[in-house]
C-alpha cells in the first residue's frame, strides 16, 4: 500500500491539524478486499456514512476525523487551506484528514461522488472561520480511531497517527 501523508500548519483561519497528517491512499479501491467504500468503511468501524461531492467553499471539521473515498469520477482538492496543496483525486483514490483539515472541491468532473464517514462517535460539524480555543483544544486532542477506515488493523492510520 502507498500511503503519501502530509502535516499542514496553520492556514489563515484554517487551524489544519498539528499532530496528524493527512493521508491519501492512492487507487485504494484495487487494494482493498471490499468491492465499494460504504462497505470497507463500515466494516472497520468508522460511521455516519454518507454520498455527496466536496464542497465549493474551504471548511474544516473540529468535531471529527473524516474519510473521503472516491467513488466516481475525479477532482482538485486544495486540502490544507490557502497555501495549502491542491490534488488531484480520482475514483478508487482515499483520503484521510484529521480533525482541523481543511478542505475544498477546485473542480471536478460531472460524475464526482464522494463517500464519506467518521470514527464512532466522532460527529463532523461544518466550520468556515477561526476556531475557538475550545475547538482547537478538540482538534488537538480527539481520539485517534482503533481502525484505519480502509484497511481495518492495517494501515496509514495504525502507521501514522500513533
Amino acid at each position: 500500500m502507498n500511503v503519501e501523508h502530509v502535516i499542514f500548519q496553520s492556514s489563515a483561519w484554517v487551524p489544519n491539524n498539528p499532530n496528524l497528517p493527512v493521508l491519501l491512499y492512492r487507487a485504494a479501491l484495487q487494494e482493498l478486499d471490499w468491492s465499494d467504500f460504504e462497505t470497507a468503511f463500515a466494516a472497520n468501524g468508522w460511521t455516519g456514512i454518507w454520498r455527496d461531492g466536496v464542497f465549493d467553499f474551504q471548511h474544516y471539521h473540529s468535531g471529527a476525523h473524516e474519510v473521503l473515498g472516491v467513488a466516481s469520477g475525479d477532482a482538485e482538492l486544495l486540502i490544507g487551506g490557502v497555501g495549502g496543496h491542491v490534488f488531484h483525486v480520482v475514483k478508487g483514490d482515499c483520503l484521510i484528514l484529521p480533525a482541523g483539515t481543511g478542505h475544498q472541491n477546485l473542480g471536478a468532473s460531472p460524475d464526482f461522488e464522494i463517500v464519506g464517514a467518521y470514527p464512532k462517535d466522532q460527529y463532523a460539524d461544518i466550520q468556515t472561520a477561526a476556531p475557538t480555543q475550545a475547538m482547537q483544544t478538540t482538534i488537538s486532542t480527539l481520539p485517534i480511531p482503533d481502525t484505519d477506515p480502509a484497511f481495518g488493523s492495517n494501515g496509514g492510520v495504525l502507521e501514522y497517527w500513533r
